[in-house]
């Protein structure tokens, strides 16, 4: 079948359904992980989430960029792990320690990609690790603020916007499209320059 042959509507719906798949899984690993059980009732409670949300709601489609790279999706599971624990023992140890109240403050941070998905992903990431809160997004200057705890310099917010800026890449590489990838490699040499002049 030629590239300008026009699609029968099987492929046309195969085609829209392969595009769509990762999304799928993505709302029903987000069901799992908000309802914190790795169960087959929560699976299937999630699917049926799922399925209601993209079919009964009728939203707009979402456009997926079509490029899935299984390697950054492990390494960012497996650091999405590492930081769920990290960030509960630092939340449990701030609330028991008696000698010091844990500082808080709401930060900005000016994501570097122009895109819904990728901007969402990135607050949940950051709402599901215990520690910091998404409050309100921006999403025509691409700002996400966050209520985090455990703040008391300068150098504990900025390592706070790093670490924001961090899971955008990682969602980036494992589901972003080619030209966002190309958008935060530039902007972490243009940080990197920054930092070395």
């Amino acid at each position: 079948m030629s590239p300008d042959e026009p699609l029968t509507p099987t492929r046309r719906v195969l085609r829209i359904v392969w595009r769509q798949l990762p999304f799928f899984v993505w709302l029903v690993a987000l069901w799992m992980l908000l309802w914190g059980q790795l169960t087959v009732v929560s699976f299937v409670t999630g699917v049926i989430a799922a399925v209601a949300v993209t079919r009964v709601f009728r939203l707009p489609p979402v456009e997926l960029s079509g490029r899935v790279n299984l390697w950054w999706g492990l390494v960012f599971v497996l650091e999405f792990l590492v930081a769920l624990v990290h960030g509960s023992l630092t939340v449990t140890w701030q609330v028991l320690d008696w000698r010091r109240q844990p500082g808080a403050a709401i930060i900005a941070v000016h994501l570097r990609t122009d895109d819904d998905l990728i901007m969402t992903h990135t607050a949940v990431t950051a709402s599901l690790i215990p520690g910091s809160l998404i409050v309100d997004a921006d999403r025509d200057r691409r700002i996400l603020y966050l209520h985090v705890i455990g703040v008391r310099s300068d150098q504990d917010v900025e390592r706070q916007r790093a670490s924001i800026l961090h899971w955008e890449e990682r969602i980036v590489r494992a589901v972003g499209s080619r030209a966002q990838l190309e958008t935060v490699r530039d902007a972490i040499g243009a940080a990197r320059a920054g930092g070395a002049a």
